[in-house]
């Protein structure tokens, strides 16, 4: 508990704040109390000045007797577009303890228990985050942030870095893939560190909001928004891709074992289906409601990833096997090749325009902040993290070599070993697939049904009801399996992803930290994310560049509305 006194300046009409730790203050409700002195009349408080009732300057309180404010909790009080006042905004309905609203989630709906949730004292919400999907449960943990982090960085883009080693080769491949995953290691550190403000009392819950305190608004909007957006809909269009895809293949192995017929179903029919399921998850109210769900898609990628590894290497090399990059075409197409293999290594380490929101979860004090649990669970879903990807990366070239198919790892196993590799083992991998697939899709939609109910809460200054968020939710499902029929050769584009999405993994960050944190110029702090920023911003462009040479000079099958 901490206890301001405000005493009013003669004749100035400013106040002076004072600090006072020592004495025991009585806690009222959740939100700030002002405590007047009967001997004076109540005066407006500076944080919300008023010219109807200006402050009498005939009377100076004693300074034992000023304006006493009582804080409960966090300094870290709202966020940026909206500061938390003593007053919440005209219209606007603040959620109380004995006041029912949607976002008291059946604990059914959060299936692993929050032990933090007693030990730290929750943050004080803006009336406003309180009704939105990203901030209107605070009782995340390490724990939480670990399956949300894990489950965000790590997916099938993971399978198609054999396919990246085909034209670095041995040696470059892995002190490429070691130096990015380092890299962003270090941008994930910086991101965790800029979640809340200290000098101002912000928490930036939201990728976007950070991007927009650190650049302006206009050119915050401008440099994050689409790269965001790119990310999160292409990633929620992939997962309909491949996890029907999948789905399919993995009926068929099933229906082979069993030797049953029934009636097939064309390609867009199992989309449809896939989709069907990830509207249903989508259901759950917030993203601390789907720790469970992330906790499933965590396991059943890492089971993938280590099953799939593990069965190309314990069955040795392919016949006629070569380690030699490919080097064909002339010396331009060569230098192309190169950067469309560093975006595919870049499309691996995705998962950053999500760290923010999965803090943003967090309760936090002075004593506690939410920056410790955050940094704790990072530490350890990145150390699953690389125990998945460089033996992916590293096995499947030794065991493929220059012969693994374009499209990488999980074709490569049904290609080459689906004669000597028994069917409830092709099976359980397609099933695992299928499971992170739905998983990703509620992870990364998220941020966009955050984004669309708080259209709808601004206006109306309420929350959304349960049958509206239905209905925005599936709109957003049924949208994505629209553009995955349409455009079902999206998965093939990671360099072209990567090259887009790098700025925020890579990049961003770097200058946020300058923008905000304001290091000593020419410091070393000041040297390292200049460098990383501007080489990370170049990078980006190359990749884009030899993403597009890529497709228009090797090709790519346009089968618009034609999935295969």
């Amino acid at each position: 508990m901490f206890k301001y006194k405000l005493y009013p300046k003669k004749n100035t009409g400013e106040y002076k704040l004072a600090l006072n730790m020592g004495d025991s203050i009585e806690q009222v409700g959740s939100n700030p109390t002002i405590a007047v002195p009967s001997s004076q009349p109540p005066q407006t408080p500076p944080f919300s000045p008023s010219t109807d009732n200006p402050q009498s300057t005939t009377t100076t309180p004693k300074p034992k007797t000023g304006h006493e404010i009582t804080f409960s909790g966090s300094p870290f009080v709202g966020s940026p577009e909206r500061l938390m006042t003593s007053k919440p905004p005209s219209g606007a309905r603040t959620p109380t303890p004995n006041t029912r609203s949607r976002n008291l989630t059946p604990k059914f709906l959060t299936p692993l228990a929050s032990f933090s949730k007693t030990a730290l004292h929750f943050t004080k919400l803006d009336p406003i985050d309180a009704w939105l999907p990203i901030t209107e449960s605070r009782n995340g943990n390490a724990f939480y942030a670990a399956f949300h982090t894990l489950c965000a960085g790590i997916g099938i883009q993971a399978l198609i870095l054999p396919v990246a080693f085909t034209v670095l080769g041995w040696a470059w491949g892995v002190i490429t893939l070691t130096l990015a995953f380092i890299w962003q290691l270090y941008t994930l550190y910086l991101l965790v560190n800029l979640h809340e403000s200290p000098e101002n009392g912000v928490r930036y819950s939201r990728y976007m909001q950070l991007a927009k305190a650190a650049f302006g608004v206009r050119l915050g909007r401008i440099l994050a928004k689409f790269s965001i957006v790119y990310l999160s809909l292409g990633t929620c269009v992939a997962s309909i891709i491949i996890g029907a895809s999948t789905l399919k293949i993995f009926f068929q192995i099933v229906c082979a074992v069993d030797k049953c017929n029934p009636e097939k179903l064309t390609v867009a029919e199992w989309y449809l289906v896939f989709t069907c399921g990830v509207v249903l998850l989508s259901q759950l109210p917030n993203l601390n409601s789907i720790a469970g769900i992330s906790l499933i898609g965590s396991v059943s990628a890492l089971g993938y990833c280590s099953t799939i590894w593990l069965v190309s290497v314990s069955k040795g090399r392919i016949p006629n096997v070569s380690y030699n990059p490919v080097r064909v075409g002339s010396s331009v197409t060569r230098f192309f090749d190169v950067l469309n293999a560093l975006g595919i290594i870049a499309f691996a380490f995705r998962g950053h325009n999500l760290v923010l929101e999965i803090q943003a979860t967090m309760p936090t004090s002075k004593a506690h902040p939410s920056q410790v649990p955050m940094w704790n669970g990072i530490k350890v879903s990145y150390t699953f993290v690389a125990m998945c990807l460089f033996p992916l990366a590293i096995g499947g070239y030794w065991a493929y070599g220059q012969l693994i198919p374009p499209s990488g790892m999980l074709t490569a196993l049904f290609v080459y070993h689906s004669q000597d590799v028994a069917k409830s083992i092709l099976g359980f991998t397609s099933l695992l697939v299928i499971l992170n697939a739905l998983s990703t899709f509620q992870i990364y939609g998220m941020p966009t049904f955050d984004e669309m109910e708080s259209k709808y809460v601004k206006r109306y200054k309420k929350p959304c009801e349960w049958w509206q968020r239905m209905i925005i939710r599936a709109v957003f499902g049924f949208t994505c399996f629209f553009l995955g029929v349409a455009i079902p050769f999206l998965a093939n584009l990671a360099g072209l992803v990567g090259g887009i999405a790098l700025p925020v993994t890579l990049a961003y960050p770097c200058f946020m930290w300058i923008r905000i944190k304001k290091p000593k110029v020419y410091s070393p702090m000041w040297w390292l994310n200049w460098g990383l920023g501007v080489v990370g911003m170049i990078l980006s462009a190359l990749l884009i560049s030899a993403g597009i040479y890529v497709v228009i000079h090797d090709g790519i099958k346009f089968n618009f509305f034609k999935p295969t």
